[in-house]
């Protein structure tokens, strides 16, 4: 397996490259190294953005497992506060509901868990999971458009809006991304390998 899918002629379209690019992140997330270096990119980036509060996921199947490291930032200070995503209806932006690493989850939409606090907050920094992406920061997710439906609503609802960081493998990488008008890109993807943009801050 390439290091990154730096074109695929055969990936035709999203449902093509989706089901390639997530054969390719089961393959990366068994390599105990790359765990390791996203771990530590991961702290890296709380480091640079300094944020008091911040949204992350719960990994599904093939994705990076982040919350070791939030619990890491979390010991730090007791004034930190993370949050997990929300579903409150289809074609609904996300809720991000404050999380602890000890607290009672919830099976919601999709099976995936949710914190139960019920108390909603806008994060100053956002970790979003991709399936794949590019390096100008446009990711590619399942296909559900949660993360665009929320991204616009943070940045269209004249508050706060948050740093948007993409969490991926580099095998996940590809120029084959195709943008439609409302796909929104991040402020910075972090990988096993690198930063994109460049130690973007």
């Amino acid at each position: 397996m390439n290091s990154s899918i730096a074109c695929n002629p055969a990936a035709k379209s999203k449902k093509e490259l989706r089901a390639t690019l997530l054969e390719a992140r089961l393959h990366a997330a068994r390599e105990a190294a790359n765990n390791d270096a996203l771990s530590r990119r991961v702290l890296d980036a709380l480091t640079v953005y300094a944020p008091a509060s911040v949204g992350l996921y719960w990994p599904l199947s093939g994705e990076f497992d982040i919350r070791d490291a939030i619990g890491v930032w979390l010991s730090g200070d007791v004034l930190r506060r993370a949050a997990l995503p929300v579903i409150t209806g289809r074609g609904e932006p996300l809720e991000f509901h404050v999380w602890t690493p000890d607290m009672t989850m919830q099976v919601g939409e999709h099976r995936i868990h949710e914190p139960t606090s019920g108390e909603v907050i806008v994060p100053d920094l956002l970790f979003v999971p991709c399936v794949g992406f590019d390096a100008d920061g446009y990711r590619l997710g399942y296909g559900g458009g949660y993360y665009d439906r929320t991204l616009s609503r943070f940045r269209a609802g004249g508050g706060k809006v948050p740093v948007t960081v993409g969490v991926a493998y580099e095998a996940c990488r590809t120029d084959a991304l195709l943008r439609e008008a409302h796909d929104i890109p991040l402020d910075a993807v972090i990988t096993d390998v690198r930063w994109y943009p460049e130690r973007a801050c």
